[in-house]
């Protein structure tokens, strides 16, 4: 006589919630090892809240700016820094300027006391892995700015550096240059082509392992899906 499965008595209410609660907590415990400061935040709002409430005033910062990401964009930290006089706000998120205006604009925000953006990927074990167009996002983060704040969901999280390497190839940066509405080969076939078009997105690769000096990069890991 077969037996029947006898469900857990008081079961998670969420568990993939419960599964990166717990891989959160393992990548925090090896950031902080390898010297970066970390939050944790349950959403995106709640990790709004805690750099607007927590870490931008403890911060000290006087001036602000941006590094291209989905999350920031989104979380509303961008409106909320607009209205606040006492910031200096080197808005590289105003897609209304003229590029050079824009480009130039880029080039201040690596003198900024904070920098604001994300990560394409972050390893178990602790370190950020990145591949930008023109380099001022992964130049922020790390060299120049005084500070730098990341908003990480946890659809970044990945096993490894190679592991990282492959999800920005295979997804994030085909996915980026549709949304951008690049003119690339991955637009079309929705895979890297490793191109050679003007509009090529994928030019600087980046692995930190460490932040240096210590705690200059804080990262807010979101338990929730965010960004690409």
């Amino acid at each position: 006589m077969s037996k029947t499965a006898t469900p857990p008595a008081n079961p998670p209410a969420n568990p993939v919630d419960t599964f990166w609660t717990i891989r959160l907590a393992t990548t925090k415990e090896a950031l902080e090892a390898n010297n970066f400061e970390v939050s944790m935040a349950e959403s995106l709002a709640d990790a709004a809240r805690i750099f607007l409430e927590d870490i931008l005033p403890a911060s000290g910062a006087k001036s602000v700016s941006f590094g291209g990401s989905m999350s920031i964009g989104k979380s509303g930290v961008p409106e909320a820094l607009r209205a606040m006089d006492a910031i200096e706000l080197l808005d590289t998120m105003n897609y209304k300027l003229p590029a050079a205006e824009m480009y130039e604009l880029r080039r201040q925000a690596l003198l900024v006391d904070l920098f604001l953006s994300s990560t394409n990927a972050l390893t178990v074990d602790g370190k950020l892995v990145n591949l930008d167009m023109i380099g001022n996002r992964v130049g922020g983060i790390n060299f120049g700015p005084r500070k730098v704040v990341l908003f990480v969901g946890r659809n970044k999280v990945v096993d490894s550096v190679e592991d990282g390497m492959r999800r920005i190839k295979e997804f994030s940066a085909p996915t980026n240059a549709i949304r951008l509405a690049k003119k690339t080969p991955c637009t079309k076939v929705a895979e890297c082509m490793d191109c050679k078009s003007p509009d090529r997105i994928c030019n600087v690769w980046t692995i930190t392992e460490k932040a240096f000096p210590a705690k200059r990069i804080h990262v807010i890991l979101i338990n929730e899906d965010t960004g690409l």
